[in-house]
């Protein structure tokens, strides 16, 4: 096992991540205003584009990392049954499920029934297509419904609190099925579409319009049926946030969406709100 990865495993990562989600909630003033100005040149915050565009106007880190966007900032296709990407960041891997498992990086990969630790929800996307995006530090940290639909779960599962960055995608076997993660399940009259947010180490925290924030290492699974209110999300409308950099996975029913690999390559930086699937698409303003 390589040093790096020693390290990180003798950490106590959720107290780690606990305690940066109580540093960065805290009002400091001046001193906020300091600390987001260097993140924000250090990752290339693009100010312009967050309904909020001066650094003075957050009251602590948190409330600028959760920034919301100004309205007309991204595009959506124009027909709401192209699925789009749910969140800004890069492409870490994409394809079509192949015996059950997932690529995580270049010849490492998972399977699929560990990630989503339910069997009903691991056969409705057995053979579908997926897509793992990375949000670095410097994005846009709010998830958002990449069709229209019914959310009809919640399934919080505990785990690890392993980085997402490259490297420990690269080194560490299995890595989003052992973080902790938030399975969202979202039916839509083409198939079933799961958003999966996973947690990771310095993450303040997750947290989804419905269940509100999680708290990190909770121990148990928690589950929510949302099979008799069954909220409609429209294409765009907002699911949960980050608290830091992290990472999405999106899975889709067999034969639900045939997904752009021209797009959806290793490497290639990813907006909000653009068209994931394989034939162009016009687009729409989403205010």
């Amino acid at each position: 096992m390589p040093l790096r990865r020693n390290f990180y495993a003798s950490l106590p990562q959720h107290f780690l991540s606990r305690l940066a989600g109580r540093v960065v909630g805290i009002k400091a003033g001046v001193l906020s205003t300091c600390v987001i100005r260097s993140f924000a040149r250090r990752y290339g915050v693009n100010f312009a584009e967050a309904q909020r565009s001066d650094p003075a106007d957050y009251a602590s880190f948190s409330d600028f990392f959760t920034r919301s966007l100004r309205p007309g900032v991204r595009r959506w296709p124009a027909q709401p049954n192209i699925p789009a990407s749910p969140v800004d960041g890069v492409v870490s891997a994409a394809g079509t499920l192949d015996s059950d498992r997932l690529l995580q990086a270049k010849g490492v990969d998972y399977p699929l029934a560990a990630l989503t630790a339910n069997p009903t929800l691991t056969g409705r996307c057995r053979g579908g297509e997926y897509a793992t995006l990375y949000l670095r530090p410097g994005d846009y940290h709010r998830v958002h419904a990449p069709l229209a639909g019914e959310l009809r779960s919640i399934h919080y599962i505990p785990g690890r609190l392993w980085p997402v960055r490259p490297w420990a995608v690269r080194e560490i076997p299995g890595l989003f099925a052992r973080n902790e993660r938030l399975v969202m399940e979202l039916v839509t009259p083409a198939g079933t579409c799961l958003l999966i947010m996973v947690g990771a180490l310095m993450v303040g925290g997750l947290e989804t319009v419905i269940s509100g924030a999680i708290r990190h290492g909770e121990g148990k699974p928690r589950y929510w049926d949302l099979n008799v209110t069954r909220p409609f999300f429209q294409q765009g409308d907002e699911l949960g946030r980050f608290n830091f950099g992290s990472t999405v996975i999106l899975l889709f029913s067999p034969g639900m969406v045939k997904l752009d690999q021209t797009v959806l390559v290793p490497g290639h930086e990813i907006r909000l709100g653009e068209a994931l699937e394989h034939s162009r698409a016009a687009t729409r303003s989403c205010d």
